[in-house]
């Protein structure tokens, strides 16, 4: 997303080491600071930076998190409810390939940024009048959740160009520790009190009433967020020539290399997890009859323990090396889906969650750390940009197959846990593409955990979150996407 603490669910790629075309007037940040006014305006950029990461924060947790909810509570039905957690997110896969156009016309990273964030913001207004009228279409909520996820997405790539041009090294790594720390607080705050509020409003018989009013709140912190990032500078203007490369020869590369194993099995695993995944939020509200209070229980458990466990899972890695993490999180994950089958007792499902936040967090930071020790630096941008968009497709076609198989057998209980136990199978059988990954001798050194930034488990409650992982000296790593050519 575009404030680098979302992503939700794309892998951040590392950043170009391109130097900017023209420096603009007056001091480099990068060579230090040579003056007052200098150190003035940046510690003003330095305030805004930290108070946009929370009013960012509470955007998503007061808007995106409860989308799924949304189209429950307005008569959409569980395959809508589920579709809206998968579907929009393609077009976050395909933005993402094409903002550099973007980003090339504008020329500029900020502008793009703004643009995107206003769009994500006026993509609330629908909802907000759907709330009103108790009614929206099934096309509807799926276009205005395609805009929200679509341009959140596509920034985040100029965002973190953007960011490496304007925060100088020596204060980075405390600068995004503490934008995290409170971008996630906010977060945290802005789940839980949309859910006492829905479950409050529930027992009138208000609840989308209540929804309106959650994404107003929503919109209006991404107004603000849009407010503070255009009071900050963009020090460096936009790169004249952005990366070109051609699908043939990316293509080559994954087919005959290390990188196309690693790259093969986290698609598979994708696919098996969206089978399911998208499908527990209304298999908890129709069947489990669970309340808005007990559904935030359940998301701020898996996003607790994940943040928590997150520093511990850094620490194994520098001692044991990535590819033992993402073993460790590959088998942790595998019978996370299957556990429901077991009871639907609510501390039970507390315990799946807390597991299901730790062992998401080894395999996330496991296959993060495998792409930058087993792909080449020269063809990082290309296999990452192409993961990206093959991981929303596989998002996407898991949860149409998943939606497919749930409305053959007719939507009840016994569907919904045929659904978890395919899902369950699915990952073990990936594990098999696992071993076939080339075992890296690269040390995960310098591992940053405290600064990682991590998204609740927000459209179902057992999916991936991707975090926006730092490098060694804390900041985020991005270049911009690459431009596909055909040829």
């Amino acid at each position: 997303m575009v404030t680098g603490t979302l992503a939700p669910r794309h892998i951040r790629q590392p950043a170009s080491t391109d130097q900017p075309v023209a420096a603009p007037p007056g001091p480099s940040y990068r060579h230090g600071l040579t003056s007052d006014r200098t150190k003035g305006n940046l510690r003003k950029d330095l305030v805004a930076g930290q108070l946009e990461g929370a009013a960012f924060g509470g955007m998503v947790g007061l808007g995106e998190t409860y989308l799924p909810a949304f189209a429950l509570a307005v008569g959409l039905g569980e395959i809508t409810a589920g579709m809206v957690a998968s579907l929009p997110l393609l077009a976050g896969g395909l933005m993402q390939t094409f903002s550099p156009l973007a980003i090339r016309r504008l020329g500029s990273h900020k502008r793009w940024v703004l643009v995107c964030a206003l769009a994500q913001a006026v993509s609330f207004v629908p909802l907000v009048l759907a709330g009103i009228a108790g009614t929206i279409s099934t096309a509807g909520i799926l276009v205005v959740a395609g805009i929200y996820w679509g341009t959140g997405l596509a920034t985040g790539p100029a965002w973190n160009t953007w960011m490496d041009a304007l925060v100088p090294r020596p204060v980075r790594a405390s600068f995004f520790a503490n934008r995290t720390r409170v971008s996630q607080f906010m977060l945290l705050a802005g789940l839980v009190v949309a859910g006492l509020t829905l479950q409050w409003a529930n027992a009138y018989g208000a609840a989308p009433i209540a929804f309106a009013g959650i994404f107003l709140a929503a919109g209006i912190s991404r107004l603000i967020s849009l407010g503070l990032l255009a009071i900050q500078r963009e020090p460096a203007p936009s790169r004249a020539n952005m990366p070109s490369v051609s699908v043939r020869r990316v293509w080559d590369q994954i087919c005959h290399a290390g990188s196309g194993q690693l790259v093969l099995y986290l698609v598979v695993v994708q696919g098996a997890v969206q089978f399911a995944g998208p499908y527990f939020t209304p298999f908890m509200f129709r069947w489990l009859h669970l309340s808005y209070t007990g559904y935030v229980l359940l998301i701020a458990t898996a996003y607790l323990a994940k943040v928590l466990t997150l520093p511990v899972w850094g620490s194994l890695a520098r001692r044991l090396g990535a590819m033992q993490l993402l073993w460790i999180g590959g088998i942790g994950i595998t019978p996370i889906a299957a556990m429901w089958l077991v009871s639907d007792n609510f501390v039970w499902l507390l315990f799946i969650q807390a597991l299901a936040g730790i062992t998401w967090g080894a395999y996330e930071l496991g296959f993060f750390l495998m792409f930058f020790e087993s792909i080449p630096e020269r063809e990082r941008t290309g296999v990452l940009t192409f993961y990206n968009l093959a991981n929303s497709t596989t998002w996407v076609v898991g949860s149409a197959l998943g939606g497919l198989v749930l409305y053959s057998l007719g939507t009840g209980p016994a569907a919904y846990l045929t659904l978890f136990g395919v899902s369950s199978a699915g990952r073990g059988v990936a594990l098999l593409l696992l071993k076939r990954v080339p075992t890296t001798q690269v040390p995960a050194a310098g591992i940053g955990a405290r600064t990682v930034a991590v998204r609740p488990v927000s459209v179902s409650l057992d999916a991936p979150i991707l975090p926006s992982l730092p490098d060694q000296s804390g900041e985020p790593k991005e270049t911009a996407p690459v431009v596909f050519t055909a040829s």
